[in-house]
């Protein structure tokens, strides 16, 4: 029989472990507090210690637990006895499947979930087979974008240079036009200049020959 309950022996323990760590305390720092020495306090904390562990041989040893209550098959249902079961390879591998089954059934995985999942499959391997040629379609799309973006920026360019080759000829023109014109009014500046020549001639002769006739 106990002489203290379990809820004071564990008070007893952790005060007693206590005691002892203050006495160590004072004795590693020489710490002395009136009468009490580190010394005196080591030994108080040592004996109260030994006594606690002298109260303790009389706790009542913990009752074995009968493991039999949770697991029947420890004792193959018979309480307080275990007996010993040699099972065979055959017997595993039989649990195992019956488990097994037992798993796919809780599952819902049958035969013809697994023929679906097959059939499946080889729908999913024969769209990736459809897909090489749609990617090598796609490549070719792709690069057949990539040459007409390239052929619209060089007939842009030849745009542009045509727009300033047309610029230019019309410059020429209207150019030439000038020319013609300031040759047409040269000509014509020539023509009454050749005029006003043969007039002023015409009066210089009469000039001199009315001279000619005076001497």
């Amino acid at each position: 029989m106990a002489l203290l309950s379990k809820k004071a022996m564990n008070f007893a323990y952790g005060m007693g472990a206590a005691v002892v760590i203050i006495g160590a305390l004072f004795k590693i720092t020489h710490f002395e507090l009136g009468p009490l020495t580190g010394t005196l306090m080591l030994s108080i904390g040592l004996l109260t210690e030994a006594l606690i562990f002298a109260l303790s041989a009389f706790e009542p040893v913990d009752k074995d637990l009968d493991w039999t209550l949770v697991y029947p098959e420890l004792s193959n249902g018979v309480k307080g006895e275990t007996k010993k079961r040699v099972e065979t390879p055959s017997d595993s591998q039989g649990m195992l499947s019956q488990k097994l089954d037992a798993m796919l059934k809780e599952a819902k995985i049958d035969g013809e979930l697994m023929s679906s999942l097959g059939s499946s499959i080889k729908n999913f391997e024969s769209a990736a087979k459809s897909i090489a040629p749609t990617a090598e379609s796609m490549a070719s799309t792709k690069k057949y974008s990539e040459e007409l973006t390239v052929a619209a920026a060089q007939m842009e360019s030849l745009n542009s240079l045509y727009k300033v080759q047309l610029q230019s000829a019309s410059r020429n023109a209207q150019i030439n036009e000038e020319v013609l014109e300031n040759n047409m009014k040269l000509k014509e500046q020539m023509q009454s200049l050749t005029t006003n020549l043969s007039s002023l001639n015409n009066v210089y002769g009469g000039m001199l020959s009315a001279m000619g006739n005076k001497g």
